[in-house]
């Protein structure tokens, strides 16, 4: 697997943890294709359009949601307010050339349905996860209950993000307990903007240290 082929999952430590900014920052210095394949709440027109603006995506490189639902609220209660059925088996990778970035809606543990969780779908596609954490206090309890969760299922966790500002003991310590590299770290950017993206992209050499990871998990 390699940079022009890879197919990564943006998954969360906890709800607004940042996963959007950092599935734009993935899309922008991947050269990749976005998808969200659940949304819950349209306002202002989704993190599909959110990814848009921040970066003017041509149509073709944004992928239309399998489910979006009006409710900002977890997808199996908005599935039901919106009296929709979500069926898991429909949420299939898009028929898509080159590399992707797939966002997910919420944390692990959030319910996609009452008898499916989100674990239980990224178990489904056996893709390598990116996982997005909070920098600061409290992100060593989730990452690491969230990283254990996933070595159960036997899942490829590629390493992990930290969204927010530099935290100067968080990054070694999750490395150690949670045997995972932090692959980046994204620090509030004012203003946020697809430049300024671009710029903590090749300031942290990250084209190089994706290559590297995914070397590592080719089959």
């Amino acid at each position: 697997m390699n940079r022009t082929t890879c197919r990564v999952v943006v998954c969360g430590t906890d709800t607004d943890v940042g996963k959007t900014v950092v599935s734009a920052w993935l899309v922008q210095g991947l050269n990749a294709s976005y998808w969200k394949p659940v949304q819950s709440g349209l306002e202002g027109g989704g993190d599909r359009e959110r990814v848009h603006q921040l970066l003017n995506l041509p149509p073709e490189r944004m992928c239309p949601e399998a489910y979006a639902f009006r409710h900002p609220v977890s997808p199996h209660w908005a599935a039901e307010r919106d009296a929709t059925v979500l069926d898991p088996s429909t949420l299939t990778l898009p028929k898509h050339q080159g590399p992707l970035v797939v966002e997910t809606a919420g944390g692990l543990m959030v319910p996609l349905t009452r008898n499916w969780l989100q674990i239980d779908q990224l178990a489904r596609w056996q893709l390598p996860i990116v996982l997005v954490a909070r920098s600061g206090l409290g992100t060593l309890n989730h990452t690491l209950l969230s990283l254990a969760a996933m070595r159960a299922r036997e899942l490829k966790v590629l390493g992990l993000i930290l969204n927010g500002p530099i935290h100067a003991d968080n990054p070694r310590t999750l490395e150690h307990f949670g045997q995972v590299p932090v692959l980046a770290q994204l620090p509030p950017l004012e203003p946020l903007s697809a430049e300024a993206l671009a710029n903590c992209w090749r300031e942290q050499d990250l084209t190089s240290k994706f290559q590297q990871v995914l070397e590592q998990i080719a089959p």
